[in-house]
């Protein structure tokens, strides 16, 4: 179904677009050269009311529906991927699991906070013999008194040196498996809490990836999210949300490096003419739009589906699923169409294709996507 946007969204829509392109634009080749954190950018997001966009205004936050928050997303890939996968985890994972599973005292100690970009949030799931099979983690969570004692390594986590406070999943019931899984919230400067290793990644540059290691980290038992048990459970939860949020980043940086391979085929002249009138080059833009029209429907669909209440697992992985490999092929079509010159860092494309790339692995590879949807499909009761 094609979907008539409100006058709110549009309006959304139409403020973000222009600050993405007047504010987090200008800076984004810079910083995916320097690796620096757009840490102003992020404060003025804040005030705009971008890092609290789900969350209800009583806790600080604008209480917009799940359709306005994929097109703010959007609109900040398009001018900088690596500002949008910020944005996407701390709304669609950290706030939206500390919204929906945390106690009342939770959510008024934490989301204030979050929604005004005073701390960003990070989740912390993936470990080192642990990725798209969540149950073989090894950190662990020891009841002691008032607090838990946690220990372990948590890798790829996005924000992980720049966040103020981590969901971090932790064992605390060896025996039960996936159900003896927990989540705990962590705060920056916590004893035993470090930073370790930075990744230095082909793209999204500008984002810190990097370890976090807990050594007898103590953690009040206030901070427990949910029950003991739950953290599976909200991650799995928080990933639902958090592949809208990747098919929407997918979306924004296939639509930038769209315009830029039209811009560039309207000035290229070759053999006498604009490249632009080549059929071969006319059908691959053809194809690229239509591609990018289709991954927008499926964002689209699956954020409505959210905002209904309705079960949108099966619809999340497949908006994210196609859109983040049609990012890939549309990134690609975009520096074949530059030619020499797309392979150089004087053009964006360059930047758009590495950026791109990852979109297919991290919050579920495209193949978890598969075995969810299939899943579905057959009611298989198996899920990664």
């Amino acid at each position: 179904m094609l979907f008539k946007l409100t006058d709110e969204q549009l309006m959304i829509q139409a403020m973000v677009r222009e600050f993405s392109h007047k504010v987090v634009a200008p800076g984004a080749r810079e910083r995916d050269r320097t690796k620096e954190f757009p840490g102003d950018i992020l404060k003025q997001m804040g005030e705009l009311g971008l890092l609290g966009m789900m969350i209800p205004d009583k806790y600080g936050g604008e209480g917009a529906d799940t359709i306005s928050y994929v097109l703010a997303l959007s609109e900040i890939a398009y001018g900088c991927a690596a500002t949008a996968v910020v944005m996407s985890v701390h709304n669609s994972i950290v706030c939206e699991s500390i919204l929906r599973f945390g106690s009342e005292e939770q959510k008024q100690r934490f989301l204030p906070r979050m929604a005004s970009g005073e701390i960003i949030g990070s989740f912390g799931l993936t470990e080192p013999d642990a990725g798209s099979d969540p149950v073989r983690q090894v950190t662990a969570a020891v009841r002691d008194g008032g607090h838990y004692i946690l220990n372990g390594t948590k890798r790829f986590t996005t924000t992980g040196k720049n966040s103020g406070l981590t969901i971090v999943t932790a064992k605390t019931d060896e025996s039960l498996r996936h159900k003896g899984i927990s989540a705990f919230i962590v705060e920056k400067g916590t004893p035993g809490f470090i930073v370790g290793h930075e990744e230095d990644k082909m793209g999204l540059r500008a984002s810190d990836t990097t370890d976090l290691i807990f050594e007898n980290c103590r953690v009040p038992a206030a901070n427990l999210l949910g029950n003991e048990g739950d953290g599976f459970k909200i991650a799995m939860t928080a990933l639902d949300g958090g592949r809208i949020g990747i098919a929407a980043q997918s979306v924004g940086v296939a639509r930038a490096a769209f315009d830029a391979a039209v811009k560039y085929a309207k000035k290229r002249e070759q053999f006498g003419q604009k490249i632009s009138k080549f059929q071969g080059l006319r059908w691959i833009i053809a194809d690229m739009a239509t591609e990018i029209e289709a991954a927008t429907q499926l964002m689209l669909s699956a954020a409505a589906m959210k905002d209904r209440g309705e079960k949108f697992t099966a619809q999340a992985s497949m908006a994210k699923l196609f859109a983040s490999e049609m990012v890939n092929r549309v990134t690609a079509r975009a520096i074949q169409m530059h030619g020499g010159y797309g392979f150089t860092k004087d053009y964006d494309v360059e930047r758009f294709y590495r950026d791109a790339r990852v979109f297919t692995i991290y919050e579920g590879t495209s193949e978890i996507q598969r075995i969810v949807i299939s899943n579905h499909i057959l009611k298989d009761k198996r899920k990664p």
